[in-house]
């Protein structure tokens, strides 16, 4: 599997506790999540570039 896709996947679930802790009011969870989000943001646009290099090849990489 990709490893944009794993880093991106690893990145949501590190998020989650910060975001539990945001939704109860925590402002510094807010930020945390904010910038974990610009990271995630980055590691998707990673993905999609490289998928689209994938299907412009024509075949897999692997």
């Amino acid at each position: 599997m990709s490893q944009n896709y794993d880093q991106m996947v690893e990145a949501i679930s590190a998020c989650r506790e910060d975001v539990e802790k945001a939704e109860a009011g925590n402002k510094a969870a807010t930020s945390r999540v904010r910038k974990s989000m610009q990271e995630i943001k980055a590691l998707a646009q990673e993905l999609r570039k490289e998928m689209l290099e994938l299907r412009d090849s024509g075949g897999s990489q692997g």
